[in-house]
């Protein structure tokens, strides 16, 4: 069984040089368009909202959710952002991510006028491919947590989209240990979605209009 162990050595040495390499190569090759000052900004008018849960399990706001969504209306009212995609899951009429971010703008005085929703963001890779193929979006401003924003601005380089990060604040680091650990392999995937696997979207259809805000 000895060359069954050196197989497995080598699995393992082999895996965790992808997970290290693909992690340094998306951190890196994005890093310099991850932006924490609005002032910095370029001029892209339209953001990309990415989706998450708006409660925890246990039924408590979803901080993650939340300091998006507090970004995002930062944004607008600062006249940096004209209209707003929000991409997230539908998978059910109980779980819809697009509309509670909708409901959660619109509490922060963005008007319903300046938002489009995109209820087929089931992952980060549909949300950004569909901004572009979808809604026809070439430049964009992404609006996620900083550990979230490398591999997003990975995907949108990858199909030619000229995207930056705007991050949103982050929860106290007990709060995003998972989350966090959870990105690692999510990067590793992205690596092999993109250059290996060739994985689209699951729903692509018809190209829509945004919104036109007043």
């Amino acid at each position: 069984m000895k060359w069954a162990r050196r197989l497995l050595y080598f699995l393992l040495v082999t895996g965790f040089l992808f997970l290290l390499g693909s992690n340094i190569w998306i951190v890196k090759s994005t890093e310099s368009r991850v932006i924490t000052d609005s002032s910095k900004l370029p001029d892209h008018r339209v953001a990309l909202v990415l989706g998450t849960s708006h409660k925890l399990v246990g039924g408590k706001p979803n901080p993650f959710f939340e300091k998006r969504m507090d970004t995002a209306a930062g944004l607008f009212n600062e006249g940096k952002i004209d209209q707003f995609l929000l991409s997230g899951d539908n998978r059910t009429r109980f779980y819809n991510e697009p509309n509670e971010m909708r409901k959660a703008l619109i509490a922060r005085g963005v008007p319903a006028s300046a938002i489009t929703l995109d209820y087929a963001g089931l992952r980060t890779l549909d949300s950004v491919v569909r901004s572009k193929e979808i809604f026809g979006q070439n430049q964009l401003t992404i609006i996620t947590q900083p550990f979230h924003s490398y591999r997003a601005l990975f995907i949108s380089d990858f199909y030619g989209i000229a995207a930056v990060a705007m991050v949103a604040g982050e929860p106290d680091p007990e709060s995003a240990v998972k989350v966090r650990v959870r990105e690692y392999f999510a990067r590793a995937k992205a690596v092999l979605d993109l250059y290996v696997f060739k994985t689209t979207p699951r729903f692509l259809g018809d190209k829509e209009s945004m919104q036109q805000a007043d």
